[in-house]
């Protein structure tokens, strides 16, 4: 496989996996990052599915937090990657599973247009506690509001349980329980642990990088008509 999908969890945006997807690309990867934001996770899917859709071959989905409710929906994908990030099974939602930490729910401020956002100063120990300041300061300029019920959406097809699949627990993390997430990722074909918090992709990038290389020059490629890609 040669081509990478990224998708961003709540509060972020694409922009906030500019260093990996540059890196990416300088090594020869197509790298696309779908704008989420949509209002709902049908339509967050949606426009993952899309970019999916776009590529000439089954490529490597990543999806970092609520990213996981996401990439959990589409179809076509040659491997997830689920970094810190939910795996849905039917009927289930980021909130039924116990969804955002105590420490993250008191970072959310509530807009009045029915929106939240993130306190800067608390979303910094929240997301980014082992990121060097500049770094941290760079993240939290690019949160953006949040439209309500997204971490409440239910999805309706499982791509984990036909595809290959690695879950990579953030063993720091302060926004998803640990623990949390190493149940769902006893769901996955491969599990990896890391000593980081939250957002890896702005703290340690290189770890996210080389995870996906590997995943691209493991994983062999079939055309969308031969069916499910394997791993060996």
């Amino acid at each position: 496989m040669t081509a990478v999908v990224l998708v961003h969890g709540l509060y972020h945006c694409p922009e906030h996996f500019a260093v990996v997807a540059e890196r990416l690309r300088t090594a020869g990867a197509e790298v696309v990052v779908p704008e989420l934001h949509r209002g709902s996770l049908p339509a967050d899917t949606a426009a993952v599915q899309a970019a999916i859709d776009a590529l000439q071959e089954p490529p490597v989905v990543l999806g970092h937090s609520y990213g996981g409710s996401v990439i959990t929906g589409v179809r076509g994908a040659g491997h997830l990657v689920y970094l810190a990030a939910f795996v849905l099974d039917a009927g289930e939602s980021a909130a039924s599973l116990g969804g955002a930490s105590p420490q993250l729910q008191d970072s959310i401020s509530p807009e009045p247009d029915g929106s939240t956002s993130l306190h800067p100063d608390r979303a910094v120990d929240t997301l980014y506690s082992d990121c060097p300041e500049p770094l941290t300061a760079w993240a939290v300029g690019l949160l953006r509001a949040q439209a309500p019920g997204c971490g409440r959406g239910v999805p309706e097809h499982h791509s984990w349980k036909h595809t290959p699949s690695t879950y990579v627990v953030c063993a720091q993390d302060r926004a998803i329980n640990p623990d949390l997430q190493r149940k769902m990722a006893s769901r996955c074909t491969d599990v990896r642990e890391w000593q980081t918090g939250h957002s890896p992709f702005v703290g340690q990038p290189d770890l996210v990088v080389e995870l996906l290389q590997e995943l691209l020059t493991t994983t062999i490629p079939r055309r969308r008509d031969e069916g499910v890609t394997t791993t060996r």
